[in-house]
């Protein structure tokens, strides 16, 4: 906290200011840059360090924390629920088990099929799952396809609560020329450099197709040198395509998304992507990697979807064609957001979530009732 990267760090954002402003005490376990004061937005910050290495950053962070929370306030004066996000987290959930505070845990797509992860880390994440399951109160799905993988794979039951989308209404034209842009004047990409989300896909795509208009790559990622070297070979000396590397200002990302004349959304193994509603609502024009996630949230009238890169090669050249239908979609696109993944109903779920638990409504007799 502050939110700057990624879907967890927002939705705690997003989700705690809200139970905050209701009444509720909320304390985060926040690593990295730290904030000034020890409260922000009515939260309570708690930073702890952590192992700065691929394998061990998540767990080595909660594991400091579910030890802080043994030993502190939390311990102490007691707490009603715990949220916990991400499954890598669940061989620690018999810590905060031993202070009788019901637990939910917040599973997140198939990290075990990202290909970052060797051998030895897919199987520990998929033994991670099997350990959420058994030692969580309640497990939280972000997308019904989630939902169903966790059902057929474990015959567990989940709560569903997507993410919220920020809805906006216009393009910052004065950053968008600041950064040398036009509104409509370009192809977007925004992601972690991984396999799974397909930039490469995205690179040889577009440099298979007639466009016009350049395509700007947005992202990086610390533990994928070889990966984002690929990228850049297929890009090769294109001048038509520009890598920003990470964009952290925020105003000036959502320029980008709202001036695209399209959005490229490579990911595959996430549930309900946080990237994609950011597109999504700030209306523009999605091309999607054809997957049951990226399905779900957009159905059929707000997007377009490629399966590899000669189609979306053709999807490409088919919005230059035709920039009017590829608006409709992005308008499409930005009033699906607003009508279902709306933060402030994201946070009375997680609250009646809360006290379902806190109630012992939700039990892991619940979690898997056969």
């Amino acid at each position: 906290m502050p939110a700057r990267y990624g879907g967890f760090e927002t939705a705690v954002e997003e989700i705690g200011k809200r139970l905050a402003a209701r009444g509720h005490e909320v304390t985060v376990y926040c690593r990295g840059e730290r904030h000034p004061e020890p409260e922000y937005l009515g939260m309570r910050l708690v930073y702890l360090p952590a192992i700065e290495k691929k394998v061990a950053e998540t767990l080595s962070h909660t594991g400091l924390s579910v030890l802080h929370a043994f030993r502190g306030k939390i311990a102490r004066e007691g707490a009603d629920v715990a949220l916990v996000f991400n499954a890598a987290n669940a061989p620690l959930l018999p810590v905060l088990r031993t202070l009788r505070i019901p637990v939910a845990t917040h599973v997140d797509g198939l990290e075990w099929k990202r290909t970052k992860w060797s051998g030895a880390g897919q199987r520990y994440y998929r033994a991670a799952e099997a350990l959420a399951v058994r030692w969580s109160d309640a497990l939280i799905a972000d997308a019904v396809g989630i939902q169903d993988y966790y059902r057929e794979r474990f015959g567990a039951e989940s709560v569903f609560i997507p993410y919220g989308a920020p809805i906006l209404n216009g393009t910052d034209t004065a950053k968008l020329v600041e950064a040398g842009y036009e509104p409509g004047g370009f192809h977007l990409v925004v992601a972690r450099f991984e396999p799974e989300n397909h930039v490469h896909v995205a690179v040889e795509g577009y440099r298979a197709s007639r466009a016009v208009k350049p395509l700007v790559v947005v992202g990086s990622a610390p533990y994928a040198d070889a990966y984002t070297a690929r990228v850049k070979e297929l890009a090769g000396d294109d001048p038509r395509i520009s890598f920003l590397g990470g964009v952290w200002d925020q105003d000036l990302l959502d320029a980008l998304y709202a001036g695209a004349l399209t959005y490229v959304h490579g990911h595959s193994v996430g549930g309900t992507n946080p990237s994609l509603l950011r597109a999504m609502g700030a209306g523009a024009s999605v091309l999607a990697y054809d997957v049951n996630f990226n399905r779900e949230v957009l159905g059929d009238e707000a997007g377009r979807y490629f399966a590899d890169a000669a189609e979306l090669a053709t999807r490409i050249e088919e919005a230059e064609a035709n920039p009017g239908a590829a608006a409709d979609r992005g308008d499409a696109a930005r009033k699906r957001a607003a009508e279902r993944y709306v933060w402030d109903d994201v946070a009375l779920a997680y609250e009646r979530l809360c006290s379902d638990l806190a109630e012992r409504r939700l039990t892991r007799k619940t979690v898997r009732a056969k």
